[in-house]
């Protein structure tokens, strides 16, 4: 679990980020999962947005992406998802 001050500085390095997956109206797959989970280990920290044909309640999304790779939701704002996962080979960010 991360503190206000860790996601607060999380915020502060996403916010150059474009996001790398998009997640559209077939919603949710193993296959996604998977790419996420890979680039959260290769990268930490990953950007992803629902476009508008994703008719699911944007929170709920959200969760549910954090939980199925097992990552931490830094943020949500507008239709873009903010996650991190601590690498275990490539570790890159130094959280406060």
């Amino acid at each position: 679990m991360l503190t206000g001050k860790q996601k607060r500085y999380l915020r502060s390095q996403a916010h150059h980020l474009k996001p790398i997956f998009q997640i559209g109206k077939a919603g949710i797959n193993d296959n996604l999962i998977i790419q996420v989970k890979e680039a959260l280990e290769k990268r930490e920290l990953i950007k992803v947005s629902i476009l508008q044909n994703n008719f699911e309640d944007k929170n709920d999304v959200a969760r549910e992406i954090a939980q199925k790779s097992e990552s931490e939701l830094v943020q949500l704002i507008g239709h873009t998802i903010v996650l991190y996962k601590e690498s275990s080979e490539n570790k890159q960010i130094e959280l406060p």
